[in-house]
């Protein structure tokens, strides 16, 4: 049927674009509260420099990309990124790493000149 391409086609362009402010939003990602701010270098993995201080990433550790995607931490090396992370409880190691945004890095977080907890025994500057 001929006759009803012309409404077929302007229709299908309207939801077409229609949609295309949805797909352009950002993803909102949620960090935890206990979820701290630092500067993150890898250097040779699992060995990196958090704020300038040597670290280690746990076994498994976890570190997602400003996509939330999943990173390699070898593919890192050399680059110096603004994160979010949390520590192991039982060896401080690093266990779950966010890759910031711009937008996300302006957002304030405690950081890394707080303390942090290790087997009860208290780790930080006052």
């Amino acid at each position: 049927m001929t006759r009803c391409t012309l409404p077929a086609l302007l229709a299908f362009s309207f939801l077409a674009l229609a949609s295309a402010p949805a797909a352009a939003q950002a993803i909102v990602r949620s960090f935890p509260d206990a979820a701290l701010r630092g500067t993150l270098e890898v250097t040779t993995p699992p060995a990196v420099l958090l704020d300038g201080q040597a670290a280690r990433l746990a076994p498994g550790a976890r570190i997602r990309s400003t996509g939330n995607l999943f990173v390699v931490p070898a593919s890192l090396a050399g680059q110096t990124l603004a994160v979010n992370y949390l520590r192991d409880a039982a060896s401080g190691d690093l266990q779950e790493v966010w890759i910031l945004t711009a937008e996300e890095a302006a957002v304030r977080r405690a950081g890394a000149g707080s303390s942090f907890s290790l087997r009860g025994l208290l780790f930080g500057s006052q």
